[in-house]
């Protein structure tokens, strides 16, 4: 207990699966933790659930691509707990199942507007309150998919372009920001059963019950991962245990990328 106590923590996305799994280890762990979501009922019953099991939260409703709204977020956390010490940017879709010569622009800014731009605007404006607060962890998810390319599921093409483009991101903050003891490091997640997994599973051609034989052939472990196998992770790279740890990739996939 009180591996990140009274640090505050910003978690995108944080309503369900892995965001909701890390928004409560880091409160149960001690931090201060805002919820940062479109998902307004969900975010909401999350912050309920922290506060029952003895935690601390709050729930902000926010777009990460939209930088108004990002600003006048980091600012009013600021403002509210005199800290911005870590921050998860989570938040994230798939897109369109099409191949690179079917994919629309608008398609293309979609995917990469919140899985790369929204990284991107959450770093710009949480970092100068890191800078006031003495230190930060910044912990990016991005995908087994940001390390490696395939066709185990549609669409591998926009989800892969804009979690590489978070891996690269991070190296560079990671350089950039270590001068202002800001630490940024990603975490690239393999096969967790969320509901963004079960909505793709549901709506494969092959069906879910193939589509999920098959996807669990490609693991070593021969099963997948939980959002709370990976919330260990940002806990660990949240935390000051990882004080000498910056510009990294911890991989979590149950063996995947072992191929």
């Amino acid at each position: 207990m009180g591996r990140v106590q009274d640090k505050v923590a910003i978690v995108t996305g944080g309503s369900t699966g892995l965001g909701r799994a890390t928004c409560g280890l880091l409160a149960e762990e001690g931090a201060r933790v805002v919820i940062a979501d479109i998902q307004d009922d969900l975010g909401k019953a999350t912050v309920e659930q922290i506060e029952q099991s003895g935690g601390k939260a709050v729930y902000y409703h926010m777009d990460v691509t939209d930088e108004p709204r990002v600003r006048e977020v980091c600012a009013d956390v600021f403002t509210r707990f005199g800290a911005i010490h870590i921050l998860v940017n989570n938040a994230g879709i798939t897109g369109a199942p099409l191949p690179t010569h079917e994919i629309t622009v608008e398609e293309w800014d979609k995917v990469l507007g919140v899985d790369a731009k929204g990284v991107f605007l959450c770093t710009k404006h949480a970092v100068p309150y890191m800078k006031r607060s003495g230190c930060g962890s910044i912990v990016n998810i991005s995908s087994v998919y940001g390390m490696v390319g395939g066709m185990d599921v549609p669409p591998p093409f926009l989800y892969h372009a804009a979690k590489g483009a978070v891996r690269i991101m991070t190296k560079s903050d990671a350089i950039c920001y270590a001068p202002d003891k800001i630490r940024c490091n990603s975490v690239h997640p393999g096969w967790l059963w969320t509901p963004m997994l079960e909505g793709v599973g549901n709506a494969s051609p092959e069906g879910p019950e193939a589509f999920h034989a098959r996807i669990k052939s490609r693991l070593p472990l021969g099963h997948y991962g939980e959002p709370l196998d990976v919330a260990y992770g940002v806990l660990y790279l949240a935390s000051d245990e990882s004080k000498f740890v910056t510009g990294t990739e911890l991989v979590i996939d149950g063996g995947y990328c072992a191929w």
